[in-house]
């Protein structure tokens, strides 16, 4: 169906297709935002509602009986220029991977790392994305949002964002407090920094014969990589990795390796150590199992998946299993990087 701005639809509406985990809830009344008037006007009505981006980090465990939001914000814009740096604002409905192609073909460094990561721009920032060595919050100079209280439009700069693994002040205590408009990002014109670090980008560029990889070849590299571990969402309904990979510190870490000398560890700058949480999950044997329409994935034991129609409390439910299996075995609580709503 084709939305114009003015139109919403309502009474109720399925979310099936705004989720992907195709989870067939409802929503009360439904309504496309492509402009910030629009949303200021929501807001100023007071009415409580849900906001969907692309609906690929929610987990839909019941109906929404209120307003849900569809953010289909769209725009780029140039902020900022250097001899070497471009600093671009994005609308945070734009899809990230577009994004991601859009800054490749201008010839802009620092976002191929983060290629085909699903989502939305505005979605970037809540999560601080990251993949391959790289982090979302490494290249965000700001965020820009509306107060859902006020109405006002409010700017924050990236370090007043806190952003953390997997984390950030938007899932802690700014918890629904904004609405993401635009995101402003700090992107290189020449001199990139190649990121090449992990075994799975070396072994690709290895493969294709590539010594000296630009920014195109490493966003090659991991569309392809990450093609070949985790299920399309049209095919298969899963909202990429379900769960974080888990920090420890190095008394924790030397006290899992005594017991367990097999597990995978990477030493992170902090001084932590980050275990592969699909590791864990697949070492207590849950990779490729299903219970009912709810599994884990053959492939990548972090993906959850719906072999057709799951229903989100089955999903968690899962989710649930996995994490008690995971605490019991080595003691280490798994965290969901999906939200469960509501």
């Amino acid at each position: 169906m084709i939305f114009n701005k003015s139109e919403s639809m309502t009474s109720p509406v399925s979310l099936q297709a705004y989720n992907t985990f195709h989870i067939d809830a409802s929503a009360g009344r439904l309504e496309m935002i492509v402009e910030t008037s629009r949303l200021k006007d929501i807001i100023a009505g007071g009415q409580p509602f849900h906001i969907i981006g692309g609906g690929s980090n929610i987990l839909l465990t019941d109906d929404i009986p209120g307003l849900v939001l569809v953010n289909r914000l769209r725009g780029y814009e140039m902020v900022d220029k250097t001899p070497d740096h471009i600093t671009v604002r994005v609308a945070s409905g734009e899809r990230w991977h577009d994004f991601v192609l859009w800054s490749l073909s201008m010839g802009y460094g620092g976002l191929e790392n983060l290629s085909l990561i699903p989502g939305t721009v505005g979605a970037a920032p809540i999560q601080n994305i990251g993949a391959y060595g790289v982090e979302v919050k490494d290249i965000i100079v700001a965020v820009h949002a509306l107060d859902m209280e006020t109405g006002e439009e409010v700017t924050l700069r990236a370090e007043e964002c806190r952003f953390g693994y997997r984390d950030s002040i938007f899932k802690r205590e700014a918890k629904g407090q904004y609405f993401i408009i635009a995101v402003d990002f700090r992107l290189t014109l020449r001199n990139h920094r190649i990121v090449d670090d992990y075994w799975a980008i070396k072994e690709w560029l290895a493969a294709h014969h590539i010594s000296a990889p630009d920014i195109r070849d490493i966003s090659k590299a991991v569309i392809q990589i990450r093609s070949s571990k985790l299920p399309d969402p049209e095919v298969l309904g899963n909202a990429g990795s379900f769960f974080k990979n888990v920090e420890v510190d190095k008394e924790k870490m030397k006290a899992l390796g005594l017991r367990f000398p097999e597990i995978k560890a990477f030493e992170m700058p902090n001084g932590n150590f980050k275990i592969p949480t699909g590791w864990l999950i697949d070492q207590c044997g849950w990779k490729g199992r299903r219970i009912g329409e709810a599994g884990c994935h053959k492939d990548q034991a972090l993906v959850l998946v719906n072999h057709g129609k799951a229903s989100g409390r089955e999903i968690l439910r899962l989710a649930k299993a996995i994490q008690a299996d995971v605490e019991e075995r080595f003691g280490l609580m798994i965290e969901p990087e999906v939200n469960i709503w509501p």
